[in-house]
């Protein structure tokens, strides 16, 4: 039987989501505390790979048992318990076994925290970023960027995929209060540091060093040399990984 996870993680202590030689990792603390809470080895996929100090309120994945398992609020919560304070599993349920977290996924949605006052309580929350940014600016190149699928010019060099092309769904900035700016985008995929260095050359835009035609001519350079520097992954988050009616409605 397929189980999915659906589970929230601060990434501030992890080296990424997957399980890798040096560094713990979310899916190898997902892992083992699987494994020992249900007495059988068990192996996650994910929705997809989150990178080192990214967060997600929302995360999926599978794994496969032999036999049903009894779902239970004590299960849960003595999973839960076992589970270190930055890894939270919300459910688990049982799908279809050809429901896939990753391959089943329609699209996935991040967002991206600014903030410009340092605070005692969001530290590696946020990207503390001082200067004053113009987020109308900024939602311009947004506008530029819905213009094209074609996202090569924002991939780490070593991205291991057949092509570069995602579908974004929306992409925008809102400001939440003066020294608060949040980027919201979605899309049915995303390349290895798109994000991160969409939102880091968008930067440079709401600071006036880069134009919007200079902007375009990076997207349509597929060169990731000229774009801007990746943001930090401390402001990073997951929010919500999107699947079909039919997948979802077999979640009951």
């Amino acid at each position: 039987m397929r189980y999915f996870i659906e589970l929230s993680y601060r990434g501030t202590a992890y080296n990424g989501w997957q399980t890798q030689a040096n560094g713990s990792s979310i899916q190898a603390t997902l892992e083992a505390a699987l494994t020992q809470r249900i007495g059988k080895s068990i192996y996650i996929m994910g929705s997809g790979r989150t990178d080192a100090g990214v967060h997600a309120r929302q995360q999926f994945a599978h794994f496969e048992l032999a036999e049903p398992l009894l779902l239970t609020e004590s299960f849960l919560y003595s999973l839960n318990c076992m589970l270190p304070e930055d890894i939270v599993i919300h459910r688990i349920f049982p799908v279809l076994e050809n429901h896939h977290a990753r391959f089943s996924a329609i699209s996935r949605y991040y967002q991206y925290l600014i903030s410009r006052q340092k605070s005692a309580f969001q530290s590696g929350l946020t990207y503390h970023f001082r200067p004053m940014l113009d987020d109308a600016l900024m939602n311009e190149a947004c506008q530029v960027l819905l213009q094209y699928t074609n996202f090569q010019s924002f991939s780490k060099a070593r991205a291991n995929v057949t092509h570069f092309n995602c579908r974004l769904d929306f992409a925008y900035w809102e400001r939440i209060d003066d020294d608060s700016l949040t980027f919201h985008i979605r899309a049915n995929r995303f390349l290895w540091g798109m994000v991160r260095t969409i939102v880091g050359t968008m930067i440079e835009i709401g600071q006036a060093r880069m134009t919007l035609e200079q902007f375009e001519q990076i997207i349509q350079s597929r060169d990731r040399n000229k774009a801007g520097r990746a943001a930090p992954a401390n402001g990073l988050y997951l929010v919500e990984v999107g699947y079909p009616a039919q997948v979802v409605g077999a979640w009951g």
